[in-house]
């Protein structure tokens, strides 16, 4: 049984988001908050921005690395929705829309079918992807500090808020997802590197992770969407002017300019 409070919560991160006036975390006002909970307060948020005109340009998913898990305290990822208005298409990020963003380099799958049923597998993820990018997802949090446990991030729409799609197009029977490498520099310094192998041990296999989620919740990943599907290393906090790239080897360059 959902909690009666869940449209409340959801209406508070919305005025979150829309004010840029952060919020404390929902663990701490209700105890009694459950992860379907927060997936309910997330689909309430993304079902009232949908009403009002905003499309689904695809999902992210969270959580990936052990060590991050770890500080949680979960032992899976969770997701997000993406917007059609996150794509900073130019690269340029709108640093006073957000609150207090960090970004992430990451690899995005864009679908060419629909990913349904509850045993997607990663070769079914494979046979369902047109091409992958390199991409920056750039996270941002609508309670105060980033003080945030798992149900507060799920329900802040795991922490979604921009995102950035490189321009070099690759066939997965061209690339080795897992050895793909990727190092991330801040203003010309190396701040994080790593390889798809932090993600799940294969990006391939996160994608069929949130697959098989979404089912659970009578949601589909489908054609024509992006998929965000981890970070390779931890998440630097970007502040305005500092100029972000990302070599991921043979998927090519991804670049942010916060303005």
């Amino acid at each position: 049984m959902d909690n009666p409070n869940n449209a409340k919560y959801a209406g508070m991160l919305y005025d979150a988001e829309r004010t840029r006036q952060a919020i404390s975390p929902l663990t701490a006002m209700d105890a009694t908050l459950t992860v379907d909970d927060a997936y309910a307060i997330q689909l309430e948020n993304v079902n009232r921005v949908t009403g009002l005109g905003q499309v689904i340009s695809g999902k992210k998913i969270g959580l990936t690395s052990p060590g991050i898990q770890q500080q949680l305290g979960v032992n899976e990822p969770d997701y997000g929705h993406l917007f059609a208005s996150m794509d900073c298409a130019d690269g340029n990020v709108p640093t006073d829309a957000l609150m207090q963003p960090k970004i992430e380099g990451e690899i995005a799958f864009i679908l060419k079918e629909d990913l349904v049923g509850g045993e997607v597998t990663a070769d079914d993820v494979r046979a369902a992807t047109d091409y992958v990018v390199a991409a920056f997802e750039i996270v941002d949090s609508r309670v105060a500090d980033w003080k945030i446990k798992l149900i507060d991030t799920v329900a802040d729409n795991a922490s979604s808020g921009r995102y950035v799609l490189g321009s070099h197009k690759v066939q997965l029977n061209e690339v080795d997802l897992p050895a793909v490498p990727m190092k991330l520099t801040k203003n010309g310094e190396l701040v994080g590197e790593g390889t798809g192998a932090a993600v799940l041990g294969d990006p391939a296999l996160a994608v069929a992770w949130l697959a098989n989620r979404l089912w659970s919740y009578g949601v589909q990943l489908k054609k024509g969407e992006v998929i965000l599907s981890g970070a390779f290393s931890a998440a630097p906090p970007a502040t305005k002017g500092d100029v972000f790239k990302a070599d991921f080897g043979p998927l090519g360059t991804v670049e942010a300019k916060f303005i």
